[in-house]
């Protein structure tokens, strides 16, 4: 999910009463519900972005070791702003400073591990996908439940952190996170059953089951979903929806390309290696340049949308140079 998203989900958990176990508690809920974007931070350097992100701090390792990292900040953070200091009047950190309940580094702890757990959780509803036990297995895990950007979420969390904080009552925070909660379980549910109705109506059309398949969520509308069919040698692209149940298969395919010795002469390139970590669907172009071919490679889940910054190209010699 975004970080909006993930802040607001820290948000509410702290205004449905968990700030009042600690000092530090609204804030320590939403550094950690974003802790695990730390990775991001990859793409100030020169290593391959994709290949990277939601691994390590999304991972085995990151759920252990980050909520340590962050509760033995806090800490700090609070020997330096001590109650009732002006340092801590002024900073606030979410809370009001005057009425704080005493910094307990155990509930410090427990909340660090809770934003950073749901975090991972609600990253593995979208498409975009989680390396959830890495680094002891690096496959990804995939929930197509909910779009990266859902503004749903962020209204009915939102309108829940606004009312309890304006009003000061926890109920509307809690009846926002039971809210999001009925929501995710209906989205969860609906990708089951979407999914298993598109892989039927493909069989029946191609008496042949889907080499892999995915009925993934798009932006702002909950009932309608975009469908991605590996058919071997090409992709096949096409919608369903809700109300009424309907299954839709693009006539034009996408070919993969991935048998042409150019493809095959690219993936030693080491940014293509990278991006082939992180692809799910991937499929190859081809296009002349002076002296040989670039050879590119995107994937069907962002292809259309963020294929200039979701790809990795190599320029292949042509023969006998």
């Amino acid at each position: 999910m975004d970080n909006l998203c993930h802040t607001l989900v820290g948000a509410a958990l702290g205004e449905a009463g968990l700030k009042r176990r600690t000092r530090f508690g609204c804030a320590t809920l939403m550094i950690a519900s974003n802790l695990p974007d730390l990775d991001v931070l990859v793409f100030a350097t020169d290593a391959p972005a994709v290949a990277f992100r939601r691994g390590w701090t999304h991972g085995l390792v990151g759920q252990a070791l980050l909520p340590v990292a962050l509760t033995l900040a806090m800490v700090a953070v609070a020997r330096l702003r001590p109650a009732g200091s002006p340092a801590a009047h002024s900073a606030r950190l979410g809370e009001t400073a005057d009425h704080a309940p005493p910094v307990s580094v155990r509930w410090l702890l427990l909340l660090s591990y809770l934003g950073t757990i749901v975090h991972v959780l609600f990253d593995l509803l979208n498409n975009y996908g989680v390396r959830l036990l890495s680094p002891l297995d690096w496959r990804w895990f995939y929930g197509d439940t909910l779009f990266i950007v859902d503004p749903w979420m962020w209204l009915m969390l939102g309108a829940g952190v606004w009312i309890a904080r304006r009003r000061s009552a926890q109920g509307a925070a809690r009846v926002a996170l039971q809210a999001a909660v009925l929501y995710v379980v209906v989205m969860l549910s609906s990708t089951g059953a979407a999914r298993d109705a598109v892989a039927n109506a493909w069989e029946s059309a191609n008496a042949t089951v889907p080499r892999a398949l995915m009925v993934g969520p798009v932006p702002v509308t909950p009932l309608r979903r975009v469908v991605i069919v590996d058919a071997g040698d090409r992709y096949v692209t096409g919608t369903f929806g809700w109300l009424p149940t309907t299954v839709h298969f693009d006539s034009a395919t996408v070919a993969k390309n991935e048998g042409d010795p150019r493809v095959a002469a690219a993936r030693s390139a080491p940014d293509i290696q990278a991006f082939l970590v992180w692809s799910r669907f991937p499929y190859w172009t081809l296009d002349p340049v002076p002296g040989g071919t670039r050879v590119s490679v995107r994937d069907m889940r962002f292809g259309g949308q963020l294929g200039g910054r979701f790809a990795a190209s190599t320029v292949v010699a042509s023969a006998g140079r």
